[in-house]
């Protein structure tokens, strides 16, 4: 497949877009940088809404699908735990490739395997084919996810990184509004497999669009030559850097504590509290809107009056606050509480995830401008691992029980807070 080349001219165009006004660009050549801008924003909010399409379109059809396999709860999360596995190996692979190859080829070629990998599931007969297939589902994905961020470190740096990295919230963290209300209508006209059949038609459609109008950003003169051995050793060498580090097991950490929700949610507000499908679906969308909103908050508000490293730990520090209240809810302290206090304390935490998710990669990928490819894979890999452990154990103790949930939350805000304090050590330096 031939691969299309981003001209000077258009890198010009990106920059300029993004300069604003009274950069000397004349109302013709302003209108077609922010025409520009505007495509390829929409694109890479496009790349990285699959993994939550994939995830929260499935989540109200989950207490279904254990009816119909005739599994238990635990093993149907595990479709979730795949997913998520297969998403942060295929970084890891993708990530090296992107910065060998280019960024276009690669995510093509994921693109492609995930629309395959997606139809199959429509027809699998078994849970456990299902986690195969899931698997495969994630790691073609990965391709997505690792590339976007890689595309938007070859285009952008500094605050207007950061800004960008917020916006792709607001587009991305439409998915999450959308994904489980439309869900919760396909189980209204079919069964469970009908969702997977609409996945399947949003990866053809976004291939099609990835193929026609996003543009190659790495230049060949700046990609890598070596092989596996090259590219272990460049993740060695970020892994090395203490600050890269710490970020990255914060913003993982983080994301654990979000997906704790994401895998629980469906049994915590339909089997525990008796809400419908369509209810929790509403609840979701709600939480979502308000992670999408502080996050528009951190890139349009506070990031170039405050740091980032600010920001960050006002962040962390109220996930952590509402992660213990959750528990304390949950394990009866406060006696029975209804939905409506647990579904606050949820809102809260999401909420939060709008100044940690965007800042923990920002502040990461500022530091990596030699290796995006490898080092977006590593920060992708580590939150989808995390992400994948902290699956089965909300369910550990069965149906009837939330603490589960809570306990996982709590851990890994406590942990996503000492890592940020103890290795990133923001009192430093300058973010």
């Amino acid at each position: 497949m031939p691969e299309t080349g981003v001209s000077r001219a258009q890198h010009a165009d990106i920059s300029n877009a993004t300069a604003g006004p009274g950069t000397g660009a004349g109302p013709a050549a302003t209108a077609a940088a922010r025409r520009t801008a505007l495509l390829v924003t929409l694109v890479l909010g496009g790349l990285t809404a699959l993994p939550p399409l994939s995830m929260d379109m499935y989540l109200p059809a989950l207490p279904a699908v254990t009816d119909a396999l005739h599994a238990p709860a635990a093993t149907v999360q595990l479709t979730l735990t795949a997913c998520l596995a297969g998403m942060a190996l295929g970084q890891v692979v993708v990530g090296p490739m992107s910065d060998r190859w280019g960024r276009r080829r690669p995510l093509l070629l994921g693109m492609a395997v995930y629309v395959f990998a997606t139809a199959i599931c429509v027809f699998a007969p078994t849970a456990e084919l299902l986690i195969g297939f899931r698997l495969l589902q994630g790691l073609a994905g990965a391709a997505g996810i690792v590339i976007a961020r890689a595309v938007v470190r070859d285009m952008y740096d500094g605050v207007e990184m950061a800004k960008f990295f917020s916006t792709l919230m607001l587009i991305s963290g439409v998915a999450p509004i959308v994904a489980p209300l439309i869900g919760g209508q396909v189980l209204r006209f079919t069964d469970w497999r009908g969702i997977f059949a609409v996945l399947t038609v949003v990866g053809v459609a976004l291939t099609l669009v990835v193929w026609k109008w996003l543009h190659e950003t790495l230049p060949p003169e700046e990609r890598h030559t070596g092989g596996i051995g090259e590219a272990l050793r460049t993740m060695r060498g970020l892994l090395g850097d203490r600050v890269f580090t710490g970020y990255m097991i914060a913003g993982s950490l983080a994301f654990a504590a979000l997906f704790a929700y994401v895998s629980a949610s469906p049994f915590v507000v339909q089997a525990i509290y008796g809400a419908s499908p369509q209810t929790f679906s509403l609840l979701f969308g709600i939480n979502s809107i308000g992670l999408i909103a502080v996050g528009q908050i951190n890139g349009r508000l506070l990031v170039g009056r405050i740091s980032l490293d600010k920001a960050l730990g006002f962040g962390l520090g109220v996930i952590v606050l509402a992660a213990v209240a959750l528990l304390l809810m949950t394990s009866g302290v406060f006696g029975e509480v209804g939905l409506v206090p647990v579904a606050a304390g949820l809102f809260v935490l999401m909420s939060a995830m709008g100044l940690a998710m965007p800042n923990t990669n920002a502040q990461a990928l500022m530091r990596t401008k030699h290796a995006a490819g490898s080092a977006s894979a590593l920060l992708g890999t580590s939150s989808f691992l995390i992400g994948a452990v902290a699956s089965p154990l909300v369910g550990i103790a069965g149906e009837e029980t939330a603490v589960p949930m809570a306990v996982v939350q709590v851990v890994c805000a406590v942990g996503a807070m000492v890592c940020f304090l103890v290795l990133c050590r923001p009192w430093q330096r300058q973010s």
